[in-house]
């Protein structure tokens, strides 16, 4: 991944902003479009507080969190600290992403509390599960158990009063002993218990269609992450709107499936500022694909 470029003074990322989304600034209300802040997880360990103003700023009015920790919270911000943080510049937050290895690797629910608790003390609704570790999924075999695992995890997470969720990247579309870990968990994963945010990026750059697996799945993904791939090199990120993705096309699709969600999501930016990044791609989303 591309390292981040440093971040612009609050007057001159509100002006850029202004610039680049005048409708998002002028509207009465700030946007739902979420943004996931491990776009910015170069910034946010520097200023938490600074990056935070700065994504409301640019017209955000939601946000997905990463990275919490029992020591250091969320950037060194305890939960009632951060989440006065968020409510203050008028920021919701529908998910976190979560791990569960502990669950994969020895049946221990520790981590999992851990989340439950961010996510209860932030509002949120969904408990993410952002990546599950190549060691828990080389078989056939491997990825009935996973189903089987996180399956259990959104039970207890039921049972604390949120609803699961399961985020993608490329490898879930793999071929493994003949199926596919994102096939099984459809199959397998009750869908009284387990939501999915697609992440459409990497389903495209797996080679496969979000438009099918709408028509296929309906009612199943409650989110997606909305990232565009560059045009020349398949592997970055660029603004929405600006790569080669159909997000026209999909995003009308994922609209009528039942998505509730869409957050924005860049990996890595390519000669741009990252403020600058995320208020070109709001733009897009708000005036041309009206989410």
């Amino acid at each position: 991944m591309t390292t981040r470029r440093t971040f612009l003074t609050q007057a001159g990322m509100l002006s850029a902003a202004a610039l680049l989304a005048p409708n998002i600034l002028s509207a009465k209300g700030a946007s739902k479009t979420g943004l996931q802040l491990f776009t910015l997880r170069e910034q946010l360990p520097k200023d938490v507080k600074g990056t935070i103003a700065k994504v409301a700023a640019a017209g955000y009015g939601e946000v997905e969190t990463f990275g919490y920790s029992k020591d250091n919270g969320y950037w060194g911000l305890k939960l009632p600290e951060f989440n006065a943080l968020l409510t203050s510049h008028g920021l919701t937050t529908p998910s976190g992403h979560y791990g569960m290895d502990s669950v994969l690797a020895d049946d221990k629910y520790d981590q999992v509390k851990l989340g439950i608790e961010a996510a209860n003390a932030l509002g949120q609704t969904y408990f993410t599960i952002p990546y599950v570790d190549q060691r828990f999924r080389k078989t056939a075999d491997d990825l009935k158990r996973l189903a089987e695992k996180i399956n259990k995890t959104a039970e207890v997470c039921k049972e604390a009063g949120l609803k699961t969720a399961y985020h993608n990247h490329n490898f879930e579309f793999e071929t493994v002993d003949g199926t596919t870990f994102y096939d099984v968990l459809l199959k397998e994963g009750d869908p009284k218990l387990l939501n999915f945010e697609l992440d459409l990026y990497w389903v495209v750059r797996a080679g496969k269609d979000p438009v099918t697996l709408f028509n296929q799945h309906p009612g199943r993904f409650a989110m997606v992450h909305v990232k565009d791939m560059n045009k020349t090199k398949r592997e970055l990120n660029t603004e929405v709107g600006t790569g080669s993705i159909d997000y026209k096309t999909i995003v009308a699709k994922a609209k009528q499936s039942g998505v509730q969600h869409f957050i924005m999501e860049q990996e890595n930016f390519t000669n741009i500022d990252p403020y600058v990044s995320i208020g070109k791609s709001l733009n897009y989303m708000k005036n041309v694909l009206h989410v």
